[in-house]
C-alpha cells in the first residue's frame, strides 16, 4: 500500500484556528502531513521563524500523523526531497482563487507528479488571514477569538499588550 505524503505550506504569521482546522482536515485524509512553515524573507513576519515553528508544532502535537518543518528557498525542492505527492492549500473566498490557481498551475509544472488540494475552511473561519489578525492585534483589537489562547498571548506579548 502506498503512503500518502502532503505538504501544507505556509508562513503562520500567526497560525489561526483557521490553519489549525485545515490541518485537523488534512490529517485525515493523508497518511502523513508535513506542515511546512516558510523562512518568509520576502514577507517581513511578525513573529520569527522558530516562533512560528512553535506554535505550529503546539497546535499540531495531537495529530499522530503530523510534523513540523521550517522550510527557505524553492517550494518544488522541499516537497520533492519529502516525498510529497499532495499539497494543500486552503481557499477562503474568490480572491484566493485567481492567485492559488495560478500558484497550482506554476508547481504542475514544476512537480507534475504533485497533485494541490484545495480545502475551503468553516464558515467561521472564511475571513480569517493572519495578515488581518496581525493588523487588528496591532491597532488593539480583539483578535482571540481568530487564533488559539498560546498563540493569542504571544501575539499580545509581541504587540506589548500582555
Amino acid at each position: 500500500m502506498t503512503r500518502i505524503t502532503a505538504i501544507y505550506p505556509g508562513t503562520f504569521d500567526p497560525l489561526t484556528l483557521g490553519h489549525e482546522e485545515l490541518v485537523r482536515r488534512a490529517s485525515q485524509l493523508f497518511d502523513h502531513l508535513i506542515v511546512a512553515v516558510a523562512a518568509g524573507h520576502h514577507k517581513k513576519p511578525m513573529f520569527d521563524l522558530n516562533e512560528r515553528l512553535d506554535m505550529v508544532r503546539e497546535a499540531v502535537a495531537k495529530y499522530g500523523n503530523v510534523t513540523v518543518e521550517a522550510y527557505d528557498g524553492l517550494l518544488r525542492d522541499f516537497v520533492v526531497a519529502r516525498g510529497g505527492k499532495a499539497m494543500v492549500r486552503g481557499l477562503r473566498a474568490v480572491t484566493d482563487f485567481d492567485y492559488e490557481f495560478q500558484l497550482a498551475g506554476m508547481n504542475r509544472h514544476l512537480m507534475p507528479e504533485v497533485e494541490t488540494v484545495f480545502l475551503t475552511p468553516s464558515v467561521q473561519y472564511q475571513f480569517v488571514s493572519s495578515t488581518y489578525v496581525r493588523e487588528i492585534a496591532t491597532l488593539g483589537g480583539e483578535v482571540d477569538v481568530f487564533v488559539s489562547p498560546s498563540v493569542f498571548r504571544r501575539l499580545m506579548d509581541k504587540v506589548g499588550r500582555a
